[in-house]
């Protein structure tokens, strides 16, 4: 079956990010609630739900077009709008006889052969089709999305007995390829599998926190990074997902929970949560949480709680040696370190790993199944068996054992082995329940770079850069500095792979694993050579990056640019200069050099003003596509989307975008060879460009002029606009004459140049440097 046409009921915080969700992914939507008493608009609620999507902060939509696919309606005068639609997703209250009241509607006029699931994470699949036909049930599963949907990536799927596979099947794909899901079969045991083991795990911290007067950010320091889990830690993770959800969450699982689970025992209500929740203190959302900010005026001070007596102090960012400890012997170091916060971590840590290998098989087959859904649903870097594997499942095994505590089966199994290894091959395995080991599952369509790197040398690779074969032909250019900053050895490694690449490949990919396609230039190499002033070698560098980036869209085979998080500044050129874009929709992509008082230098002028000017829909006359590239690199516009940088043509819209990333790769490869089959030809040059020179650059000034007396533009931004007018003006030219791209590249460096050695610029690199923020001087 295709899903052509979805439907949302509950327009809720989760059924409306949902049906936004689906949105994205090209489907029109129908989201319907009830109709509120009295209203003479019968769609209020839905209506409402739209308008504080559009407006809210991440966006759940990826552009405006994603927006205009949900139809907001009510289920008193549409449900028989859901004829038409093939998956209904029920997201309305957690309450069986309210969801199996609307599923005896839906069954009367559903589409046959459509699917029906529900959001539910806490009631049983077979309490909600008590009473329905067969024909219903199989139809019927659950998917049970994370909040935010667009952004969380675990799908938690539950099918019944009688739940059809082809249609199971057919939502897991589309889940998986369409919507970029991390899909993970559960069983259909409370809370699943991440809400499972993820209540009991925060439920540990604050118990164990309050118990062992750990301080908030003491906590937060040893249960975050150190033990692979996001910065945010177990109280800003509570924050962030609302304090007054906790107990909900505790009391639906205490509803279904086995009578010897260990979580009860666990639960307890502290009276200072209770208060804070009655107080609005429900975190971010609220007035704050454990966190807050404390307004003084225009200043904001950061404050967190103190658990002993329920005030607030300014945080500190204490130094806490036991999470520093990590930084040398990984997590081992941190939950061994002797100290009140050491043994807080091991206290949490033991407690939550001994639970997640008691619950195996009984929530998941598999010890895959229970890291998927941890590192999807809970973005933990390591999922609890991985976490064990490297502590060492005998160490963990011997230290519970000599506390006194159970160790589960699994982990008794695992003795003398690992949950997870790599054969001679670089086939990664699991262990098994039984305690063999399996092939881990690589879906079709997915092409791993780590995968490839295990079992195979580089064709080159430098301090900052590498080039690997991906096979059939085609190489894979790769970043590996800091955050993937790009200097002049990436730069000089373009070259050679250019010509490694025509001489004995096909095609080429510029992609790589890390959470952020590149941050654009290296500041501090900037920085260093800006303070002994070698001009000649900064001038040198720009030069050397404008060169490869224009052999790369030159080259005699096609280049495609695979990014995904953040592509800025030099990461965005490099992007703008390919032959074809395959980008991860969650690709954050734009020219931010004004951010440290420079332009972009390695040709994102340039290829902006091309593609401007280009554009079939721009009105007439160069202005309007210099205006517009001067606003967009000017405000250093940042597209929160892949759909969104087609709209500031950051990609073409011809482009591709992957809503899965695991499957970014393999797209970008596909999508080269299908270039080399069409029979590849590098693009001709672009015929004369026409600039409108000096009056285009008042037009440009005034334009900053009016900004600075409405106090919008800094005296340093008057500063940078000027240089960056020249360059998108064209300089000391007019309309008559005609600029090569060189022209252009030359107008960057000679404002580049000038820029970097004003001290508002070094100003601003500093202040980055630093503090990781853009300075306003």
């Amino acid at each position: 079956m295709q899903i052509k046409k979805a439907a949302v009921i509950g327009s809720g915080v989760m059924g409306s990010g949902i049906a936004a969700h689906l949105a994205n992914a090209g489907v029109p939507t129908l989201l319907l609630d009830i109709v509120p008493e009295g209203a003479t608009d019968r769609n209020a609620i839905a209506a409402g739900a739209l308008k504080r999507m559009a407006k809210a902060d991440p966006a759940p939509f990826m552009s405006k077009t994603a927006a205009r696919l949900v139809t907001p309606g009510n289920i008193e005068d549409h449900l028989d709008r859901l004829a038409d639609v093939d998956w209904v997703v029920e997201a309305v209250l957690e309450d069986p006889g309210v969801k199996q009241t609307l599923y005896a509607r839906i069954e009367t006029v559903m589409k046959p052969g459509a699917v029906v699931s529900s959001n539910t994470s806490t009631i049983p699949l077979a309490i909600l089709t008590e009473g329905r036909s067969e024909a219903f049930r199989r139809a019927f599963m659950i998917t049970h999305f994370f909040n935010p949907p667009r952004y969380m990536r675990l799908l938690e799927v539950v099918a019944g007995a009688d739940t059809d596979p082809a249609r199971l099947s057919a939502i897991k794909a589309f889940a998986d390829i369409r919507l970029g899901k991390g899909v993970v079969d559960c069983k259909d045991t409370p809370g699943f599998i991440a809400n499972r083991i993820g209540t009991f795990w925060i439920q540990a911290a604050i118990n164990e926190a309050f118990d062992r007067k750990i301080a908030v950010e003491e906590a937060d320091a040893v249960l975050s990074r150190p033990v692979g889990i996001p910065k945010t830690g177990v109280f800003g993770l509570v924050d962030l997902v609302g304090l007054d959800l906790m107990p909900h969450i505790a009391r639906s699982l205490l509803a279904t929970l086995p009578a010897d689970d260990p979580y009860r025992p666990l639960f307890r209500e502290e009276p200072l949560l209770t208060r804070m929740i009655a107080d609005g203190y429900t975190g971010r959302k609220g007035k704050g949480g454990f966190y807050r900010l404390k307004k003084d005026g225009a200043r904001r001070t950061k404050q967190v709680i103190d658990l002993a007596s329920g005030a607030y102090e300014d945080a500190a960012k204490p130094k806490v040696p036991a999470a520093d400890a990590a930084k040398q012997g990984g997590a081992r170091a941190t939950v061994t370190h002797d100290s009140a916060a050491g043994r807080y971590a091991w206290a949490v840590m033991s407690r939550t790993l001994a639970y997640a290998a008691h619950l195996v098989p009984e929530i998941s087959d598999t010890v895959v199944g229970v890291d998927e859904a941890m590192k999807l649903g809970y973005n933990w870097k390591l999922g609890p068996f991985e976490l064990i594997d490297q502590l060492g499942a005998d160490w963990v095994a011997d230290r519970l054992k000599a506390e006194g505590k159970p160790v589960p089966a699994i982990l008794e199994a695992a003795r003398g082995k690992r949950f997870y290894r790599y054969t001679e091959t670089g086939t990664r395995q699991y262990l098994t329940t039984q305690g063999a080991y399996a092939d881990m599952p690589v879906a079709d369509g997915v092409l791993r770079l780590a995968d490839v790197k295990r079992v195979s040398e580089p064709l080159l690779k430098n301090g900052s850069a590498a080039l690997w074969d991906i096979g059939d032909g085609v190489t894979c250019f790769e970043f590996t500095g800091k955050m993937n900053a790009l200097d002049d050895q990436v730069m000089a490694l373009i070259g050679k792979s250019i010509a490694l690449t025509a001489k004995d490949h096909k095609a080429m990919v510029v992609y790589n694993d890390g959470s952020n396609f590149s941050v654009g230039a290296n500041l501090g190499l900037a920085l260093f050579a800006v303070n002994i002033a070698l001009w000649p070698q900064i001038e040198a560098l720009v030069k050397g990056g404008q060169d490869a980036y224009k052999a790369l869209k030159y080259a005699p085979f096609p280049v495609v640019a695979a990014p995904a998080g953040m592509a800025l500044g030099g990461g965005c050129e490099i992007v703008l200069h390919a032959d074809a874009v395959q980008a991860a929709a969650e690709t954050y992509i734009g020219l931010v050099e004004v951010g440290v008082g420079i332009v972009p230098g390695w040709g994102g002028c340039k290829e902006m003003l091309l593609r401007h000017l280009a554009n079939p829909k721009r009105p007439n006359g160069p202005m309007p596509a210099l205006t517009s590239v001067f606003e967009t690199i000017g405000t250093a516009k940042v597209a929160k989307s892949a759909a969104e940088a087609k709209e500031l043509l950051f990609l073409r819209a011809q482009d591709g975008i992957s809503m899965n990333r695991d499957r970014l790769l393999a797209d970008a490869k596909a999508r080269a060879l299908a270039m080399v089959e069409a029979g590849y030809r590098p693009p001709a040059p672009p015929e004369e460009i026409r600039l409108p020179g000096p009056t285009a650059k008042a037009a440009m000034d005034l334009a900053v002029q009016n900004f600075a007396l409405q106090g919008l533009a800094t005296p340093h931004d008057q500063v940078v606009s000027d240089k960056l007018g020249r360059v998108l003006s064209g300089g000391d030219t007019d309309i008559t004459k005609g600029l090569t791209e060189d022209d252009l590249l030359a107008l960057e460096r000679e404002a580049f140049m000038d820029l970097v050695k004003t001290p508002g610029s070094v100003a601003r690199v500093e202040h980055m440097l630093e503090t990781g923020k853009p300075l306003r001087n």
